[in-house]
């Protein structure tokens, strides 16, 4: 059952099943030696968590790395950790904590969100480029098994009217590529119609594979008779994502929770789709305004969050009663203080 738990996570953590968990995601305190405050129902400030240390860098690292511990003990072979972070220890992160337990060979991105637009502060004085970016580090447990699945953005109308700018005569858009290529692979010298590769270049598919472009009509012909193969709009995906985030913003008003550091839904649906599946596990040990789960639930993941602050467990509850009817929810509210 979906459960929300208030408590310690690394005492919670503890208790879970090992190899358990298909996708942990993790915003924990950021080193920013900051308390952050919620805004309550009154328009009052509610302080939710301390992000101070006394200790310094070495105490901080220390009380993450123990909990990471946890995090990779629970996770499937299959599975992935996404942590968010930002530049105030996120070199500390990666090295101390993430490359000495998951292993530097399965790390596989390092995340750049932009979260928000300059501020231009250099006009206060301030004499470094204005901070506008999280980094997102992705780890899986075991690379080779991990489960992941690419995603893809709309190109954009400047690119489908400059690109894919032919129709055939059903009206189907695509774009042209050239069918030669500029080292030989086998049969690939012939002649064409009557026509030769360009000087220096070879045909890039057998004459048998060319055959069977002509019989599915996927070859375009130019005025002078040069053969080009035909890639149909409705065939392709789109723009591969890259690990470069600008636009996973709040889509809405409505969607902010009033929750300090909260992160947009289109962030988590980005990194719930790409790592696991429906019906997967997915864990977030520092859920605050109830993102991780939302989404996870939306996307018919079952999913876990955990929080030590009863004003973040109070306000993920009132988001999830609000994204369902409360008879349909199949939740469990837990208490382990």
């Amino acid at each position: 059952m979906n459960q929300l738990i208030l408590g310690d996570n690394l005492e919670i953590l503890k208790h879970l099943k090992s190899e358990d968990i298909d996708l942990i995601y993790l915003d924990p305190p950021f080193f920013s030696n900051r308390d952050y405050g919620a805004i309550g129902k009154n328009a009052n400030e509610i302080q939710t968590f301390s992000d101070r240390w006394s200790g310094g860098i070495e105490q901080y690292i220390a009380w993450l790395k123990e909990r990471v511990l946890e995090m990779h003990r629970i996770l499937k072979l299959t599975g992935s950790l996404f942590l968010h972070c930002d530049w105030h220890a996120a070199a500390y992160i990666q090295v101390f904590v993430l490359d000495k337990i998951f292993g530097r060979a399965n790390f596989r991105n390092q995340i750049v969100w932009k979260r928000t637009t300059t501020h231009n502060n250099a006009k206060q004085g301030a004499k470094q480029f204005d901070r506008v970016c999280d980094f997102i580090f992705f780890y899986n447990k075991e690379a080779k098994l991990a489960k992941f699945n690419p995603l893809y953005e709309n190109y954009t109308a400047s690119y489908l009217a400059a690109s894919y700018n032919k129709q055939d005569e059903y009206g189907r858009r695509f774009k042209v590529s050239d069918l030669s290529a500029p080292k030989p692979g086998g049969n690939t010298s012939y002649l064409w119609k009557g026509i030769k590769p360009p000087p220096g270049r070879f045909w890039a598919f057998s004459l048998k594979k060319m055959e069977q472009f002509e019989r599915e009509g996927k070859i375009y012909y130019s005025k002078t008779g040069k053969p080009y193969l035909k890639n149909y709009l409705d065939d392709m995906s789109g723009v591969g994502i890259d690990e470069f985030w600008s636009n996973c913003r709040f889509k809405t008003q409505e969607e902010r929770m009033g929750y300090p550091t909260q992160k947009p839904e289109a962030l988590l649906e980005r990194i719930i789709q790409c790592a696991s599946e429906e019906g997967n596990w997915v864990l977030d040990p520092f859920l605050g305004g109830g993102t991780t789960a939302a989404v996870a639930d939306r996307l018919k993941r079952q999913w876990i969050g955990i929080d030590q602050s009863l004003q973040a467990i109070t306000i993920s509850k009132q988001r999830l009663q609000k994204q369902h009817s409360i008879f349909s929810m199949s939740l469990e509210l837990n208490n382990k203080t």
